[in-house]
């Protein structure tokens, strides 16, 4: 089996490996690299996800890159237009000629000797495996399965005779037009297919267990708009961005530490863009306070004015069954359907479901402490991508490759080949992913931990982190440089 060998192996060609791959070009010149993405195509989420609507639920000031401006008017962006814009920046760079597609990485083996990793790929379009050597590998495959949503038992389903579809597997061929349709689900997902949907069809309903907290947004940003009359594109993006940073740090701060008041805000938003004597408690008042789960954004209030003109209605109850026209719910009430969509969320897949084997030994996820949010401790020269929860996942993707590319010099400068994550010196553990969404809870105890204090834990706090990542320093307790032919020394393998 031939064996190619590139100094970093980024493993996933969408936002945040494309922009990794930047990132290298642009602080490590002269450092050979590759892409391997499972899929055909490049833009991971963006290009995956083609339901009606989809867009993205951050501004596009911090959801672009640091390094190539969003000029587009608008702030809250269409699938399209991101998966546009990813593609570019790789065509820009010259990226798209290091991708190769159809190759899903398997397995991962890390040998201290000549301190390097044998990735296993399997290629999808042949069906034979393949292998790769790298000395450090960067996995930016995000944190959940591309191949499967996450669907609940759903009683009687096979008797509806209706249409039934998942938003991660969008079926070209369905026209919703002058349909009934019901979305099971009050996720940022269910909050996009509703009012996208309700311009066709005869009727929507977002059908939901317990509501969701929604914030609407403007589409376009009022400075940005502004400043670009008198500023070249350059200037303005990070100043907007800055203020985008800046205001969103400051509601999820505002959020944790006075929740009753946030929660009063956003109930007072919806009640004022919702027909008089709605049930605003019962269909938008959470019974978690918020940031618990990831505030939903609704741009220019889509959501609601679908409610307030009658094309959609919301429905906070449970399924007793599907029948055959539709759905009848636990209170009996009988709601019809001639499509039925399940945004029911998602199922994580912790580095794209490759293994690890440090040494001979098999890696436990689960054992293993996160570094920064980045790395894993005692697993050498690997880096992860995993964007905030409170904020936009480009944000901290930018961070990580702004790490990555500083650990690279050091490595060169100082003649060290190894940079292996510590474990912290107590037990006390905590989630990785701070959030009490479902898709979260349902895979926690499959993922790493994180301790209680840095640089074991991640803040959900950009403006610290960015003093931490770009500027912190590299050598500290949470980490151990050596030379090639240097064991790894570590009680998180299995």
């Amino acid at each position: 089996m031939a064996t190619d060998h590139v100094d970093v192996l980024i493993v996933g060609a969408g936002l945040s490996g494309v922009g990794a791959a930047c990132h290298l070009l642009r602080s490590c010149p002269g450092t050979t690299y590759a892409l391997l993405e499972a899929r055909d195509a490049i833009g991971g989420t963006w290009d995956l996800f083609r339901y009606p609507g989809v867009r993205s639920d951050s501004d596009m000031f911090t959801l672009g890159y640091s390094f190539k401006p969003w000029t587009s008017p608008k702030a809250i962006a269409d699938g399209d237009s991101i998966r546009d814009y990813v593609r570019e920046t790789a065509r820009e760079y010259g990226v798209d000629r290091h991708i190769r597609f159809r190759h899903r990485v398997v397995s991962a083996a890390w040998d201290s000797a000549p301190a390097r990793w044998t990735v296993r790929a399997h290629r999808e379009d042949t069906g034979e495996t393949v292998e790769l050597t790298c000395g450090f590998l960067y996995v930016c495959a995000g944190y959940y399965r591309y191949d499967a949503g996450y669907t609940p038992p759903l009683p009687g389903v096979d008797r509806y005779a209706g249409r039934l579809v998942h938003p991660q597997h969008w079926p070209a061929d369905l026209d919703h037009t002058g349909k009934r349709v019901v979305v099971i689900g009050s996720g940022a997902t269910a909050v996009t297919l509703v009012p996208a949907m309700a311009e066709r069809a005869a009727h929507v309903t977002m059908l939901q267990r317990s509501p969701t907290y929604v914030l609407a947004l403007p589409s376009r940003d009022r400075l940005a708009d502004a400043l670009r009359r008198r500023l070249p594109a350059t200037a303005v993006y990070p100043l907007v961005r800055w203020k985008n940073v800046l205001l969103a740090t400051a509601t999820y701060q505002l959020s944790r530490r006075a929740p009753n008041l946030v929660r009063k805000l956003l109930r007072r938003g919806a009640t004022g863009r919702l027909p008089a004597g709605y049930d605003v408690d019962r269909h938008f008042s959470p019974r978690y306070d918020p940031w618990d789960q990831r505030l939903c954004i609704v741009p220019d209030g889509d959501l609601f004015a679908a409610v307030q003109a009658g094309r959609a209605s919301v429905v906070t109850d449970t399924i007793d069954t599907f029948t055959e026209h539709g759905l009848r719910l636990t209170s009996g009430e009988e709601l019809p359907a001639d499509v039925v969509v399940t945004a029911t969320g998602l199922n994580l897949l912790a580095l794209g479901g490759m293994t690890l084997n440090v040494d001979g030994a098999d890696v436990d996820l689960a054992r293993t402490v996160a570094y920064k949010g980045m790395m894993l401790s005692g697993v050498p020269n690997l880096a992860m991508t995993i964007g905030y929860t409170n904020a936009s996942w480009t944000l901290k993707a930018d961070l990580v490759a702004t790490y990555v590319c500083r650990l690279l010099r050091h490595l060169d400068r100082t003649g060290q080949q190894i940079v292996t994550p510590q474990p912290p010196p107590d037990d006390d553990r905590v989630p990785l992913i701070d959030l009490r969404s479902g898709y979260v809870l349902r895979s926690l105890d499959a993922l790493p931990k994180q301790g209680r204090s840095a640089p074991w834990r991640l803040y959900q706090n950009y403006p610290r982190d960015v003093l931490l990542m770009r500027h912190g320093r590299l050598t500290d307790e949470g980490v151990r440089f050596s030379r090639a032919g240097s064991p790894v020394r570590s009680a998180s393998r299995a």
